[in-house]
């Protein structure tokens, strides 16, 4: 499936959207490689430009610092996860076939979209597993979240519980359980691919599958239904 869509997020995170421009785009597109390759805390606008064959200067224009850039990124992949979600359970009226619907979304968004040109979901999404929590486990997390920098991953999880509580309207955690989700795929995906005694999954060749299983044996278990993953 492929699909070109722009994807809307707080405009306090950028100076420039850089999704309007070709060199934003490229800030873009380049920042996810290198992060991904480097690492967030050795990655530098510096080496950004240069890799970009750019100035820091430019980059400046579109973004105050790295930290918004991660978060913005972030921020795009989980507003794109919630794309995915939307579109693929529009029809679906069943809250227990939804669920699953979300679950393989969220494992699998990475493969759907080679469209967007200037973002690679498939490292994107390692990323993700990588650097996630590095956006809000910070000293500035009260303020970045009182300028709605996390609202995306908020509204992701909002939707998410509502289908919970339909499929189990007893279950007392569904916002718990709904942000847990997420939490547990890329922590679970991280220490399958590096602290393996921390986990029970395993990842081979990009395979996310029990990735998928184990979301699914959790949330049917606590909520009670039958999940087509198991």
């Amino acid at each position: 499936m492929s699909i070109g869509i722009k994807i809307n997020l707080n405009s306090k995170l950028y100076l420039r959207d850089p999704q309007e421009t070709s060199l934003g785009q490229n800030i873009i597109k380049h920042s996810i490689i290198l992060i991904d390759e480097l690492g967030f805390e050795a990655f530098t606008f510096k080496k950004l430009a240069k890799q970009m064959q750019s100035t820091e200067a430019s980059i400046y224009r579109y973004f105050e610092n790295k930290h918004l850039l991660l978060i913005y990124l972030i921020s795009w992949y989980w507003e794109w996860v919630s794309y995915l979600i939307d579109i693929n359970t529009l029809n679906i009226s069943e809250p227990e076939k939804k669920l699953d619907i979300i679950i393989e979304k969220l494992v699998y968004a990475y493969r759907e979209n080679p469209a967007i040109e200037y973002v690679n979901e498939s490292i994107l999404h390692r990323l993700v597993i990588a650097e996630a929590s590095k956006a809000y486990h910070t000293k500035e997390v009260d303020k970045d979240n009182k300028h709605g920098f996390f609202t995306n991953y908020k509204e992701l999880t909002e939707k998410v519980a509502v289908v919970m509580a339909d499929v189990n309207p007893e279950f007392p955690y569904p916002h718990t359980l709904a942000s847990n989700l997420f939490e547990m795929a890329n922590n679970h995906s991280y220490f399958a691919l590096h602290l393996p005694r921390l986990t029970d999954i395993s990842i081979s060749e990009n395979d996310y599958d029990q990735v998928k299983r184990m979301l699914a044996y959790f949330t049917s278990t606590l909520l009670g239904y039958k999940s087509s993953h198991n």
